[in-house]
């Protein structure tokens, strides 16, 4: 698939498709992982059907019912798990060997266990970071890997986000995030989040847990944060998502150098891809989705232009609706 840079399509509302209908898994468990962790997973869909796997962003985020309803149920056999310390999976919130590898391995660990030879990879934000470490580490393994919302995990994201950029965009609600951090300590919000995430009293956490997964849920829609979704201001899933992702962050994605990912995409290249991107996106800037259309250009690109960085924007769903579409054939 030989498909060049190109402006997006603007499509009417009345032209977009909606989300699949509801579904129940068909299977589910835990999966050991041979440490302290115990991952939930489920499978729905079509047990005879084209394997795919569903990756959730975060770090630290969780699946829901939602991200069933990306595909067509009568096509695809749909695998969707909760990462390390987050959703059902045992023990939450815990950062004890929770690192990106980790995760890669829990990735492998589960094709196994399920007796998939080879499946299709699909994740947003922090899923699509994911769902590129897994696929650039066993690129045998994938048949096709759909990304929205693209984050490389590179020091520039990070620093647009978590200290000068995304706040010029949404003052309101950065002035809510940064008022946990003393005026001594903004220079690395990131750094004196952390400090006070991984903190043995759990009301430090709780209070620098709301502040951060705010944050995040008041600038994923172009809604701003009127459009909050109600989940991060659940003090359970704020704990294990802020402590999860800035614990990542710190540690800058456990990879070898700022950058490591997209070094990494001519690994890749000869599997069939679609980057779907949000053209107003704060929380991943279009840049990044730029730059990785740009080292891999035989990937399907689309720009949807009235939508930010959540997934179930309608262009987005849209959008990705006609990939996996297009996916299952190939």
């Amino acid at each position: 698939m030989d498909r060049t840079l190109s402006s997006p399509t603007v499509m009417g509302s009345a032209d977009r498709r909606s989300l699949y209908p509801e579904i129940e898994p068909y299977s589910f468990g835990w999966l050991a992982t041979g440490g302290p962790h115990e991952l939930y997973y489920e499978e729905c869909g079509n047990p005879d059907g084209a394997p795919m796997v569903v990756l959730h962003g975060g770090p630290g985020g969780a699946i829901n019912p939602t991200m069933r309803r990306f595909f067509d149920a009568s096509k695809w056999r749909i695998v969707l798990f909760d990462q390390r310390g987050c959703g059902k999976s045992r023990p939450n919130a815990s950062l004890e060997d929770n690192t990106t590898w980790s995760l890669v391995e829990d990735i492998e660990r589960l094709r196994k266990h399920l007796g998939i030879t080879k499946w299709a990879t699909f994740g947003g934000s922090w899923g699509s970071t994911l769902a590129l470490a897994y696929a650039v580490t066993h690129p045998e393994r994938v048949t096709g890997i759909i990304l929205r919302g693209i984050f490389l995990l590179t020091q520039r994201e990070l620093k647009w986000f978590y200290q000068d950029g995304a706040s010029m965009l949404f003052p309101d609600a950065w002035e809510r995030f940064k008022r946990p951090i003393p005026k001594t300590e903004r220079a690395d919000m990131i750094s004196a989040y952390h400090r006070r995430l991984t903190h043995p009293d759990r009301k430090i956490q709780a209070e620098a847990a709301a502040a951060w997964s705010q944050w995040e849920g008041d600038t994923i829609s172009i809604r701003g944060p009127e459009a909050r979704p109600p989940k991060f201001n659940e003090v359970d899933f704020a704990i294990a998502f802020a402590r999860i992702e800035c614990h990542f962050f710190a540690n800058r994605g456990f990879f070898d150098e700022d950058g490591w990912l997209l070094k990494q995409i001519p690994k890749i290249r000869h599997i069939p891809g679609w980057i779907v991107q949000g053209r107003f996106d704060v929380v991943t800037p279009l840049e990044s989705a730029w730059t990785l259309k740009s080292a891999w250009p035989e990937s399907k690109f689309e720009i949807v232009w009235d939508a930010g960085h959540a997934s179930t924007e309608p262009g987005i769903i849209d959008a990705l609706l006609r990939a996996t579409d297009e996916a299952v054939k190939v």
